[in-house]
């Protein structure tokens, strides 16, 4: 468990801002390690492209495929600027990470390449991997970035209303079900076992690491909670789109849910094992794309406002 001691000073700073460099990090995560998105599917042919770069690659290796460290410089706090200079900017701020701040980072991953340590020893190694994001970034995110974009900022502006009108306890405990706010700390469930105290703390949501969430709470100054945003399917999707999004066992489970079922229900209705639906319908529920109530001893899922089937 991660425990994060937030004073007065922290909390008046908390803020809610999108982070490119931490969407490309999942991106090229899933690139590497061939993995299939539940939303988006895999990476693609663009991505795969861009692995030819030997940047792309050194970036490429620093990322870890477990719950291990990976360099935070790769990941710099969104700054406060304009919408048009948050990537610009986050490019800067890793090419600027110095030499000696670099190796420190290097140092605490379980195994580095020796690539990725020669480059650490030479100087070289920020602005080598800053130059590999924006690398990967213009052959394989940015024509996709507007969309995306835009589906974050819906998410921000949710949660801005929930600590608008709740407080900032309320938008604590809806990132999340493994984070939780006691009035003093942040008790962070996870395979972490850390205690400290953040300079600033800016939450972000990051879609392609949906439905995970994660934590970058190394140093104090570039200190992120990271989370999966919710309603990533567009309103009044048609079934195709909301196939090609969800998957089809998925999308068809979503279709059927406009009216509340049981996971025995729709196990019976689709020919599904009862455990396979409760994956899927876990996995629905995350994104908030679905609710669910008890009643005595059954529990019902149903549809929620995000999606219009």
């Amino acid at each position: 468990m991660i425990t994060a001691h937030l004073d007065a000073a922290v909390l008046s700073r908390v803020r809610l801002a999108t982070s490119p460099a931490a969407e490309a990090m999942a991106w090229l995560l899933n690139t590497v390690n061939e993995r299939q998105h539940p939303l988006f599917g895999k990476p693609g042919a663009a991505a795969r492209f861009a692995m030819r770069d030997p940047d792309v690659r050194l970036v490429a290796s620093t990322l870890p495929s477990g719950p291990y460290y990976k360099p935070d410089l790769i990941t710099p706090i969104p700054p406060i600027a304009p919408p048009d200079r948050v990537w610009p900017t986050q490019l800067e701020l890793m090419a600027a990470t110095s030499a000696e701040v670099a190796a420190e980072q290097v140092a605490k991953m379980p195994a580095p390449s020796s690539k990725v340590i020669a480059a650490a020893e030479a100087g070289t190694l920020a602005s080598r991997l800053a130059n590999g994001m924006a690398k990967f970034w213009s052959i394989a995110m940015a024509d996709s970035w507007p969309g995306l974009k835009e589906r974050l900022d819906v998410d921000i502006s949710a949660k801005a209303r929930i600590m608008a009108t709740e407080g900032i306890s309320a938008l604590f405990t809806s990132l999340h079900s493994n984070i939780t706010w006691d009035g003093s700390a942040l008790r962070i469930v996870n395979s972490w076992n850390r205690e400290g105290t953040p300079g600033d703390l800016t939450v972000t949501p990051v879609a392609l690491t949906w439905p995970e969430f994660y934590t970058q709470l190394e140093e104090a100054e570039n200190s992120v909670l990271y989370y999966p945003p919710q309603g990533l399917v567009a309103p009044k999707a048609d079934p195709a789109a909301m196939a090609k999004l969800l998957g089809p066992t998925r999308a068809a489970l979503l279709r059927d849910l406009g009216a509340p079922r049981t996971t025995t229900d729709l196990a019976k209705r689709h020919g599904l094992a009862p455990a396979t639906v409760s994956y899927h319908l876990s996995v629905l529920h995350s994104s908030g794309l679905i609710s669910k109530a008890r009643t005595k001893r059954e529990v019902r899922y149903q549809r929620t406002d995000q999606v219009i089937g």
